[in-house]
């Protein structure tokens, strides 16, 4: 079998590099997004009730997203550090193991959430006709969940060499097969029964399974192959307690995350739905500038770790730098951008004046917000990228869920403060914790960076 040419993460020009690993990466995650869009779609096409059912299993399906990504930033980080040192064959043995650990968290998920996703979501006080609709839809995601947890664990193996095509791929090509199976599992045709919103369910583990397959082929490409042996994948406590260690607090930090939206939606609450509607409208236009960091975010965990692994600190400082480089230096100018097309971009979405009103508000003080967001992407990349997770779930907790409240509740309990003043609190917090966080990375990689 023919291994395929990969780059050199501790030779190539770094620059070279983020381009070929950074835009796959972050084109595969415009594809998930419109892939969730379909799926929104075509509930909305069954009935208001199953668009509904879809929206409110997001607390249960961010789970298994959460502790899949968490494995997964885990073992690229162990496994890039591995191939850095030339240990082909350990980053062989942590990719064994992280897949046996996928599947054992796959079947655990699989249990649990079957048995507690009815009291999770029947907490949201919801109609017994549409909790059902979405237990339909859970427990046949939950059944298929070990495709996806396979497919991420496999697929770090492919990030760690800087291979972010792959998985763009499987992304782009299960978002045109999802607007194929979508309607054909919903409404049915010639021997396929309808089967309604189990159907958008059925179409996505259609699509892991097809992607897991993909991934696999394409990793068994790699020269970490000629160490995959049956035994690898007999599990060894101690690799499992180092993926633990490093995957954990990955998922934990993007529980913080998701916790800390719900925060902000909570408190923006409190002006009354049309500035909820505002806020959420405004927030779906800015994510989309989002992903070009993100796609930074995967390059620096990958490149970073292979350049620590070998020892290479004087090239990892400067790997950061100049992801912090292209990322805020985009940012600058995306903010610029969102600033003068805020109310018009906001229209696209609703006619009402007063939500258009409050998304523009939003936007207007947002826009001089983002050059800051890439410190807090690429920061935490690059800790995880030196194998210490732990402090970017700390990190995380800290902005994303201490730090908004204790603001929000002093803004709007505390001193009655306006909807828009509430959005300057955030952008001054923000601002300095970005700071705060550039010179702990900065300090961290000093203390780390000893021969």
């Amino acid at each position: 079998m023919k291994t395929v040419q990969k780059l050199s993460l501790t030779q190539d020009s770094i620059e070279n590099l983020f381009l070929k690993i950074a835009i796959p990466s972050s084109v595969g995650t415009i594809f998930q997004t419109l892939y969730n869009l379909v799926d929104t779609y075509f509930a909305g096409k069954i009935s208001p009730e199953s668009l509904a059912a879809i929206a409110q299993t997001f607390p249960v399906y961010f789970i298994i997203i959460a502790m899949g990504v968490g494995i997964s930033i885990g073992s690229t980080s162990l496994i890039s550090n591995s191939i850095g040192e030339g240990l082909d064959k350990k980053a062989s043995l942590y990719l064994a193991q992280s897949v046996i650990l996928g599947i054992i968290f796959a079947i655990i998920i699989t249990i649990l959430g079957i048995l507690i996703a009815p009291y999770i979501i029947g907490m949201m006080n919801t109609k017994d006709s549409t909790l059902l609709l979405s237990l339909d839809y859970l427990n046949i995601i939950f059944l298929g969940s070990i495709f996806f947890f396979i497919q991420i664990t496999v697929n770090s193996s492919l990030t760690a060499n800087g291979d972010t095509k792959s998985n763009r791929n499987v992304l782009i090509f299960s978002f045109f097969l999802n607007i194929i199976l979508n309607p054909l599992f919903i409404f049915g045709y010639g021997i396929i029964p309808s089967m309604g919103i189990k159907g958008i369910a059925l179409a996505t583990i259609t699509a892991q399974f097809i992607g897991m397959s993909y991934i696999i082929y394409k990793a068994f490409l790699t020269n970490l192959r000629k160490y995959l042996y049956p035994k690898c994948f007999l599990p060894k406590k101690e690799l499992l307690k180092e993926l633990l260690a490093q995957g954990m607090p990955a998922s934990a930090g993007m529980m913080m995350i998701s916790f800390g939206i719900y925060i902000i939606l909570f408190f923006i609450s409190q002006y009354g739905d049309l500035a909820l509607a505002g806020y959420g409208t405004a927030i779906r236009y800015e994510q989309l500038f989002l992903l070009p960091v993100l796609g930074l975010n995967t390059a620096v965990l990958a490149i970073a770790g292979q350049n620590f692994g070998a020892k290479k600190y004087g090239r990892v400082n400067e790997i950061y730098n100049k992801a912090l480089m292209y990322g805020c230096g985009f940012m600058f100018i995306a903010g610029i951008f969102i600033y003068f097309t805020a109310e018009s971009a906001v229209s696209l979405f609703t006619d009402d004046k007063d939500v258009i009103k409050n998304g523009v508000i939003y936007l207007k003080i947002t826009a001089l917000m983002e050059p800051v967001y890439p410190i807090f992407f690429i920061s935490n990349a690059l800790i995880q990228a030196l194998k210490k997770a732990i402090y970017v779930m700390y990190l995380s907790m800290f902005r994303m869920v201490i730090l908004p409240f204790i603001t929000l509740w002093f803004l709007i309990f505390y001193l009655n403060s306006s909807f828009e003043f509430v959005f300057w609190g955030l952008l001054i917090i923000n601002w300095v914790f970005g700071i705060f966080l550039l010179i702990f990375t900065k300090n961290f990689m000093k203390k780390n960076f000893i021969n």
